[in-house]
């Protein structure tokens, strides 16, 4: 049922327009009710993203079920990959709900609200894994962000050529961007990342603290 709602939406989006659509008219030709619609899409801009919750679902498990040992920034270009292997999934769809997407401004906002919750996850499992470092929020950001618009460059080229080519090869060209700015360690400059120092000073009880203060600016040398 869902499948066939699903069809009969997108038959009438490519024959009457989206906005001149209604559910009851999607409903019709699928011989549901309208109950049965929103059993299975809380809206109309739903039905024309029916698998993202889904993806978002099995991203965020991909993410959790990360080990120690991963290199965090490879983890979420893999997460990343997911998505893409939806739309590949099934081409002719995809290319019409881009080709959609692009005539109707509610939908763009919609699916860059979906955009947002794929960076949001995937700046959340960075966090924790950054969380030692310094900077590690301000790089969860940035890299999350690096990954998103390096899938969507991929993703988009691979539309606007109709589904044709390989999508996949497209995203490993792009996320080698990301992974070579920030996996292993790696600064934004690509010079390895210097870790905290913890200096430890020993000195006697009645000390007078400027020898204290001299001794600590001593361990740690010249910034």
């Amino acid at each position: 049922m869902r499948d066939a709602l699903i069809a009969a939406a997108f038959q009438l989006f490519l024959e009457r327009g989206y906005e001149q659509t209604t559910i009851d008219d999607i409903v019709s030709l699928a011989g549901v009710g309208r109950r049965s619609f929103f059993r299975y899409f809380p809206s109309k801009e739903d039905v024309v993203f029916p698998d993202h919750e889904q993806v978002l679902a099995d991203m965020t498990a991909f993410l959790q079920e990360s080990e120690d040992a991963d290199d965090p920034v490879v983890r979420v270009c893999d997460a990343a990959r997911l998505v893409l292997r939806m739309y590949a999934e099934n081409p002719t769809f995809s290319v019409q709900r881009y080709r959609l997407t692009k005539k109707v401004p509610g939908l763009r906002t919609y699916e860059l609200s979906v955009v947002r919750r794929y960076e949001h996850t995937l700046a959340e499992y960075l966090r924790g894994r950054f969380a030692a470092r310094r900077d590690g929020v301000l790089r969860a950001s940035v890299v999350a962000a690096s990954v998103v618009a390096a899938h969507n460059h991929a993703l988009r080229s691979w539309l606007r050529a109709n589904g044709q080519g390989d999508a996949e090869a497209e995203a490993d060209h792009a996320l080698a961007y990301v992974t070579a700015a920030w996996a292993s360690g790696q600064s934004p400059s690509g010079s390895p990342e210097e870790e905290d120092d913890v200096v430890i000073v020993i000195t006697r009880r009645r000390t007078p603290m400027w020898r204290v203060v001299r001794d600590v600016e001593a361990g740690l040398g010249p910034e």
